[in-house]
Formats: C-alpha cells, sequence, structure tokens
C-alpha cells in the first residue's frame, strides 16, 4: 500500500487558516446588518401603529367636535326667537339671536341669500367665508370649513336658514380652531413621526417632525362629513435585506453568527484533517456584478436668430376710443383700424413697458388677411418705443401666450380678431405676465390721445417659430391611453394647422374638417358657441363612426365639443369633467367658472373635493382672479379653459381639447357615454338680444335695480343672475358688442319655461318693446 503525502493537505488548512477569521468577521457584521434592519422595521411597526392611534383618535375628536357645533347651529337656526326675526325679514336680528350666548362664537351673522355684499367685500371680506357660504346654499345643507382669520385659522360653519319653508337666508359663525384641533393637539406622538389636521393643501395644525409632511398624505384619514382630513407620518424604513421582515431578519442574524462560529473553529478542525490519511475540498467562490447609471445628456439651448428691420412708415390716423374694450382691443379694418393706427398702439403698448421695466415681447397673429399688414405696424410702434421683438408669424393666440413663457420674454400681443367677422381685427395684451383689461386698455388710448408714448432707440426684430416647441410640450406631458378617432374642425381658422398635429402627437387619430386657415372663413363662422355652426362637425362624426368631435375658434383658444349621438355637451359640463380630474390630485382646490355655467357645477365641484367660485364673464378678467384666487382650473360658458394645474394659466383650447382626450381615454365607456353621464338638465345657448339705444350696461343696470324675483337668490357678480330651487336665468351686458346677453337653465322642461316667461314678464315690464326670442 502507498503512502498518502500530506503535504498539499498541510498547505490548504495553512492558506484557509488565514481567510477564516476575515470569512468570520463578514459573518459578523452581515449579522449586525441583519441585526440592525430587523430592529429597525420593528420600531417601524411599533411607531405607524402608534402614529395610526392617534390620528384616529383626532379623527374621532373632530368629528364630534364638528357634529356638536353643527348641531348647535341648527338648534340656534330653529330657536323661536330666531324664527320669528327670519319671518320679520330682520336678518340683523336673527344674527344677534344666532351668536347670543355661544361660547367661542365669533361674527355671527344671518346674511341675504344674494351674498351681494359678501361679493362686493372681496378681498377683505375673505374667499374663505364666501367659500363654505356658497357651499351651504349649493348643498341646502350645513357646510364647514377651515379658514384664515386675523393671521390664525379658524373654522367657518354655514347653513341655509329657513322661514316656513322659505330661504330667507345663510347664517354664517366663526369658531376656534381648537372645535376640530383640540384631539390632535392632545394627543401622544411618539419620536419621530408626524400628525397634521388638513383641508386641501393647507395644513392647519401641525405636531411632530415637520420634515415627514411631504409624505403624510399615505396615512391620511378623512374626517367624516367634511372636508378635512388627518394626515400622518413615520420616517421611511427600507425593507430588510432580501425583502426580509423583521423576524426574518432577525432570524438571517442568528444564522450568520453561527457560521462566524463555525468559520472561527475550522482552522482547528482543519489541522486535525491534516493528518496522513486525511481528505480536504477546495472552497469554492461566487462573484457579483455591478450597474452603472449614466446621466442623459443635457439638451442645448435653442439660438434665437435675428433678422434684418423693415422700414414702416408712421401713419397719421384718428383712433376710434370704442375700440378699446372690456378684454382686448377690436375694430374694423378699413373703417377704424389699419397699419397706421396698429403702429400708434404698438408704441402705447411699448411705452407702458418701458415704464414697468419690459424689454422684450413677443407678437403672434392669426389667419386673417388683414393680419400681416396689422402685425407689421403693431411691431414697428413696439420697435419705436425701444422695444426688443420677436415675431412667431401666424400662430393661435394661445400659441403667442406659450411663446412669452416659452422664449421668456413676460410679454406679448397676439393680433387676432377671434370669432368675429373677416372684417373684424384687435389685440389682445399681455404684459410681464398680467393679461391688460378695463381700465389698463382704456389708458392705452388715453396715451395716444395725450400723445405720452415713449420715444426709444429702435428695438431689435427677431424672427421665430415655435410650433413644434408647443407641440413637443404638450405631448412630452399629455399621451392618451388607447387611440380615439377624433374629427377636429377649425372653421377655417388659424388653429386648422396646429390643432391637428398636437391631438395627433398624443396618440389620437385626427380627421380635419375646415382646417385649411382661410381668412374669408368660407365654411361657416369660426365661433363653436352658435350651435348651428357645429352641424357640419356633428355630421362628420357621425358619418366617419368617429369618438368624438371638437371645434375651435378662429384664434384657438376657445373650444366646443359634440358626440357621436349629436349632442353638443356645453362648456360647462366639460368644466365638471375637468374639474373631477384636476381635484383628484389638487383636493380643495379653487376652481373658477363665470356667470354663465350651470347652477349644477358648484355641488359637482363640492362632491369632488373643490372650492367652487363664481366670477364676472371674460378671459382677461377670469385670469386676473385665477392669480388672486391662487385657482388650479377655470372655465367660461363661451369655451375658454384655463388650467394652471400642468399649463400655465391662460385659456388654450388646442391644449383643453387635449386633456379631454387624456381624461376620455382612461375611461372604460365610450366618449359618448362618458360625456352622457354628466350632470344634466334642460339649457338654452347664449341669447343675444341688441341692447335698447345701443347701451347694453346702462339697460342692466335698470333691470338689475327694477326687477323682482320673489323667493329667488339674486346674484349681481355680472348683470342680474337669478338662482331658483329648480333652475336660474341670466341677463348681463355683453362687453365686446352692443348686446344684451341671457341664458337660462333648469332640472326640467316646465320649470325652464317658468324660469323664462319670469324673466320674460320683467324685462317687458321694463322696456315693453323689447324683442325677444324666447
Amino acid at each position: 500500500m502507498k503512502s498518502v503525502d500530506g503535504g498539499p493537505l498541510r498547505d490548504q488548512a495553512a492558506q484557509l487558516k488565514r481567510l477564516l477569521p476575515w470569512a468570520a468577521g463578514a459573518c459578523v457584521l452581515l449579522a449586525a446588518w441583519f441585526g440592525w434592519s430587523g430592529w429597525q422595521q420593528q420600531r417601524d411597526a411599533a411607531r405607524r401603529e402608534s402614529v395610526t392611534q392617534a390620528r384616529d383618535a383626532a379623527v374621532l375628536a373632530a368629528q364630534q367636535g364638528l357634529a356638536a357645533a353643527q348641531k348647535q347651529l341648527g338648534e340656534r337656526l330653529a330657536s323661536p326667537g330666531l324664527q320669528a326675526a327670519l319671518a320679520a325679514g330682520d336678518l340683523a336680528a336673527a344674527g344677534q339671536a344666532l351668536g347670543a350666548g355661544w361660547n367661542g362664537a365669533a361674527d355671527a351673522a344671518v346674511l341675504p341669500p344674494d351674498l351681494r355684499a359678501e361679493y362686493a367685500a372681496l378681498p377683505k371680506s375673505g374667499y374663505g367665508r364666501l367659500g363654505v357660504l356658497e357651499s351651504a346654499l349649493a348643498t341646502g345643507k350645513p357646510a364647514a370649513a377651515l379658514i384664515r382669520h386675523g393671521g390664525g385659522t379658524a373654522l367657518a360653519l354655514a347653513a341655509p336658514a329657513r322661514a316656513g319653508g322659505r330661504l330667507a337666508g345663510v347664517a354664517y359663525v366663526r369658531l376656534p380652531l381648537q372645535t376640530v384641533g383640540a384631539g390632535l393637539e392632545r394627543a401622544e406622538l411618539a419620536d419621530g413621526t408626524y400628525l397634521a389636521l388638513r383641508q386641501g393643501g393647507f395644513s392647519a395644525i401641525e405636531r411632530g417632525d415637520d420634515a415627514l409632511a411631504g409624505g403624510a398624505e399615505a396615512l391620511a384619514a378623512k374626517v367624516p362629513g367634511s372636508e378635512l382630513r388627518v394626515a400622518a407620518a413615520v420616517p421611511d424604513v427600507a425593507g430588510g435585506p432580501l425583502g426580509l421582515g423583521a423576524l426574518g431578519c432577525y432570524v438571517a442574524a442568528g444564522l450568520l453568527l453561527l457560521a462566524a462560529g463555525l468559520a472561527w473553529r475550522a482552522p482547528q478542525l482543519l489541522r486535525a484533517r491534516a493528518a496522513p490519511g486525511g481528505e480536504g475540498e477546495e472552497p469554492v467562490h461566487t462573484l457579483a456584478e455591478t450597474i452603472e447609471h449614466l446621466p442623459s445628456p443635457a439638451k442645448p439651448e435653442p439660438v434665437i436668430q435675428t433678422s434684418a428691420v423693415p422700414a414702416v412708415s408712421p401713419v397719421a390716423a384718428t383712433v376710434d376710443a370704442g375700440m378699446f374694450r372690456a378684454y382686448d382691443i377690436r375694430g374694423i379694418v378699413g373703417q377704424n383700424l389699419d397699419a397706421g393706427v396698429a403702429e400708434l398702439i404698438g408704441q402705447a403698448i411699448g411705452s407702458l413697458m418701458h415704464e414697468q421695466g419690459h424689454a422684450d415681447i413677443v407678437v403672434g397673429r392669426d389667419g386673417r388677411d388683414s393680419g400681416p399688414a396689422l402685425s407689421q405696424g403693431l411691431i414697428a410702434g413696439l420697435r419705436k418705443a425701444g422695444r426688443n421683438v420677436i415675431d412667431i408669424g401666424m400662430v393661435p393666440t394661445p400659441v403667442t401666450y406659450f411663446a412669452a413663457y416659452h422664449l421668456r420674454a413676460g410679454s406679448c400681443v397676439s393680433v387676432t380678431g377671434s370669432h368675429n367677422p373677416p372684417d373684424y381685427n384687435g389685440f389682445k395684451i399681455v404684459i410681464g405676465g398680467e393679461t391688460l383689461s378695463g381700465d389698463a386698455i382704456v389708458d392705452l388710448h388715453r396715451r395716444i390721445a395725450e400723445g405720452r408714448l415713449h420715444l426709444g432707440d429702435l428695438g431689435t426684430l427677431q424672427q421665430r417659430d415655435v410650433s413644434e416647441d408647443y407641440v413637443q410640450r404638450i405631448a412630452s406631458d399629455v399621451q392618451i391611453d388607447r387611440p380615439l378617432k377624433v374629427v377636429v374642425d377649425a372653421g377655417n381658422g388659424v388653429a386648422g394647422d396646429i390643432g391637428p398635429r398636437v391631438l395627433s402627437a398624443i396618440g389620437a387619430e385626427v380627421v380635419p374638417l375646415y382646417c385649411d386657415i382661410d381668412g374669408s372663413f368660407p365654411n361657416h363662422h369660426p365661433d363653436p358657441s352658435e350651435p348651428h355652426n357645429l352641424v357640419d362637425l356633428i355630421k362628420t362624426v357621425q358619418h366617419l363612426d368617429a369618438d368624438l368631435g371638437v371645434a375651435f375658434d378662429g384664434d384657438g383658444d376657445r373650444l366646443g365639443v359634440v358626440t357621436r349621438s349629436g349632442e353638443n355637451v356645453f362648456p360647462d359640463r366639460l368644466l365638471m369633467l375637468f374639474a373631477a380630474d384636476v381635484l383628484e390630485r389638487n383636493p380643495g382646490a379653487v376652481i373658477l367658472f363665470d356667470v354663465k355655467c350651470t347652477g349644477r357645477l358648484p355641488g359637482h365641484i363640492l362632491r369632488h373635493g373643490g372650492s367652487p367660485l363664481m366670477w364676472k364673464t371674460g378671459h382677461s378678467l377670469i385670469k386676473a382672479k385665477m392669480r388672486e384666487t391662487d385657482a388650479e382650473l377655470a372655465g367660461e360658458m363661451s369655451g375658454h379653459f384655463f388650467f394652471k394645474e400642468r399649463w400655465y394659466g391662460f385659456d388654450d383650447g388646442i391644449y383643453a381639447a387635449a386633456r379631454l382626450l387624456e381624461i376620455l381615454a382612461m375611461q372604460p365607456r365610450t366618449p359618448t357615454e362618458t360625456l352622457a353621464a354628466l350632470p344634466n338638465g334642460v339649457s338654452t345657448p347664449e341669447i343675444k338680444v341688441a341692447a335698447p339705444g345701443g347701451d347694453p350696461h346702462a339697460f342692466v343696470e335698470r333691470f338689475r335695480d327694477r326687477a323682482r324675483f320673489e323667493g329667488a337668490r339674486l346674484s349681481t357678480i355680472d348683470g342680474l343672475r337669478v338662482d331658483f330651487a329648480e333652475g336660474w336665468g341670466l341677463v348681463r351686458a355683453s362687453n365686446t358688442t352692443p348686446v344684451l346677453v341671457m341664458r337660462f337653465d333648469a332640472d326640467n322642461a316646465d320649470a325652464l319655461a317658468r324660469i323664462k316667461a319670469a324673466f320674460r314678464e320683467q324685462l317687458l315690464a321694463l322696456q315693453p318693446d323689447l324683442s325677444l326670442p324666447f
């Protein structure tokens, strides 16, 4: 028998003796890692359980406090003394009775249901106070909200005040924040946790580690019967190694410690086996691979080229003050508007920019035949005032607005006649991010009349095409989940090119209709608010079995929509769909709408957790109110939609169409079914009646003073809107043409007929020869 050489085994034992202590150390470190992870997860579970219990206790306390306050409000409204005051029409006495002896209550009042004084007192009276009053009136039941007051936060309650079944007013009272916040303030919080009482995006009370505030919505719980919620958070603890929980980590740590002990003892075992006749085995090693992440290369900034300066001769002109209107400047080409007038207007705009310190301005124009000459005159006047002009050519008005942001100019002018006849044209003006309106527009005429025009060094002129930037900016944010077949009717307006491009870029199958840009508008007037302008679109949608039809006005800032069933979906109902979508991501957000919108809209916004606010009609007025209230969304019955969420806050019919397709494509139902499911009633489109004497404002003022509608709620924000239990009617003065604008909306045809008859009686009593089409 041959003897076995023990040399190699002794060499292996020597090598392993050097390596095994390192292996034992590695196992100890891994055991410590697993053990620490297990402890972290166990502590996280305990903290999560603790903060959840504190959250639930705070929610219950807030619910009980709110219920008690609302019960007391109801009991006081039903008290004999307050009912007697309501029956007598003495709202001041009713308010005193409401607050008498109510511990902690302040500002107790019973207000007229038209809230005229509240609107007149804005912004001093506060939007929160007005919002809770409107909520109570819209829902017909008590409402509660947190409001700002005196540098702090308070709880506001409101409820309809009825006497004998008749709406006599709306009750309001302000209570301390502790009414709903005491439970949260006394809650016991573990270290490293966070609790907050929230309404919308506002935190009224915060406790604990406010560094956790950003992730607190994951554990938020709603306070039943209100828009309040209690948000909670604990530090974000990563899961255990290999996805193990706390127990798994502890088990793994124990096994690793056992392995470390064996590794430490292994050299002694190897020495024993290294004797003659012993056997040994080679160790097996594994390798791990790493993946490197490379940053994406930065996109270079575009370069703007400067062109030569064309010579534009100044033209002496008498400028008609009647062109300077509430929202923009608008005239008739060849009568009161030509290139010379445009140059003076440009110099007046440039003078205002000079005073405000703005140097750069974007100019775009729509597709009217008069556009090039007027644009050239406007640019000459702007440059004469020393302004640097970026001419983006023929584009829709919203693309001009977009360019002011995209090119960081901050100011712009769109040369457009909007939806008016072909011989009209005008100017929509933004300076320093603010749309000019009212007195600011009238002051431009005064500058021209008084010669207050700045003459500076000749400004520069650059040519720039931003149309593809606009398309890609929308397509990078909006993509539809499934293809939709859409017919686009631009009415031969300027949106005919870029509108279909945008909708195709987001994934729609687009069929163009009247999309050749022609300033004579040969097929129909580009105004989707008039139902007869949508007849061809409806026929085409039905003939091609398309999912939807969209229509743009002459300059692309308004949207009209029709379904496969032939229904014209009015803009106030589209606003319901947009509001529900925006409020999913922005609970509590202010949603603005104009006085012509349906009475079902405020309730829809409230049901989706928003704050509805009605305001005057007019794109420039709406944009100003959006900035003032920080609203996320606004809309007008005319088809203007203003998205601040994910966009820039200006009115854009093309972008609104993209957002509409995005929403409809996410629904399991067809677009026709989704739109048909929106709350609806019976309503008229806008009814336009020639104003007596050509002065609609004077007539509306007289009507507002003399009309009597018993048992209804009157609103005078813009004209006279009268809300009944089953519908409403409106008479207002147009700010752009000498007409009265009317609209009626009701739950059913009988109610609509009654409301129209009531208005007809009051209108004819004031002006017997008024020609009414209803």
